[in-house]
């Protein structure tokens, strides 16, 4: 039997032209790019394991996306420092593995996770957003009160039950820990919202911003999103924001690599 190492892969990509980050039978998505490029370096018949931090829907981006693969000892030993620059060579343009490094085999990049940090940008500018920025930012017709958002965003702060909020799959649960959740102005005027949280339930963050742009632009009031979290299934009154405004920018581990194996059983336990 191969000794295997793992190897910690963080991602960036535009979702533009992706259906999602999960490999999907004659669908273009971000694991099949990249599965595919490592099977020509290492061999179509090598199994990587490949697991990943969040599995971001189509049209969703990412910055900091994490995942990681199980590698033969003698594969690693000859990509070790070339691996990134030969991924570049064979991936498209919208996917880039920005750093391979070698990690205990305790690290999963999905249960060893402390946090996901998204962000969500929105023009409410009246020439909408920067041709440049048109695929990773919403352009809102509404002026938007920062004010009156953040107000509605203080309410979806803590652990709570979001199942308003969620795609509810079957034995899973919709109780969430969420840390941050706030909006700026970039100094060109896009309004930001970054949510943070231990994890999210499917179409969740975009959820949470479709409910609070109502609240922005005067259509709700602050208090109502915070009022659906007594809701023990999905609101039909939340629409659910565009793919495109959402990026993942970060996913956060323990500072020691020694707790990464205590942090994946607890995260296991609370899933389940």
């Amino acid at each position: 039997m191969n000794e295997l190492i793992r190897v910690r892969l963080d991602v960036t990509y535009d979702g533009t032209d992706f259906s999602g980050w999960a490999a999907q039978p004659q669908r273009r998505t971000v694991a099949g790019v990249l599965t595919e490029a490592l099977g020509r370096l290492v061999g179509a018949d090598t199994v990587l394991g490949l697991t990943v931090a969040g599995r971001t829907d189509a049209g969703v981006h990412a910055t900091g996306q994490v995942c990681h693969i199980d590698l033969p000892v003698a594969a690693w030993e000859a990509l070790d420092g070339t691996l990134v620059r030969r991924l570049a060579a064979l991936m498209p343009p919208d996917a880039r593995v920005l750093a391979a490094v070698p990690v205990p085999d305790t690290f999963d990049a999905r249960f060893s996770a402390t946090f996901r940090r998204y962000e969500y940008r929105v023009a409410d500018t009246p020439w909408g957003p920067e041709p440049l920025r048109r695929r990773d930012t919403l352009g809102w017709v509404r002026p938007l009160d920062l004010d009156l958002l953040r107000q509605a965003a203080a309410g979806l702060i803590g652990e709570h039950d979001y199942a308003a909020y969620c795609k509810r799959k079957e034995h899973g649960t919709t109780v969430r820990a969420i840390t941050a959740l706030d909006w700026r102005r970039e100094p060109d005027g896009v309004a930001v919202a970054t949510v943070q949280a231990d994890a999210f339930c499917q179409a969740m963050v975009r959820s949470l911003i479709g409910a609070l742009l109502t609240v922005g632009d005067g259509r709700r009031d602050p208090q109502w999103p915070a009022t659906l979290l007594t809701l023990r299934e999905r609101s039909s009154s939340v629409t659910v924001a565009p793919a495109h405004g959402l990026t993942l920018v970060a996913v956060g581990y323990p500072d020691d690599p020694a707790e990464y194996a205590r942090r994946a059983e607890a995260t296991r336990r609370l899933r389940a």
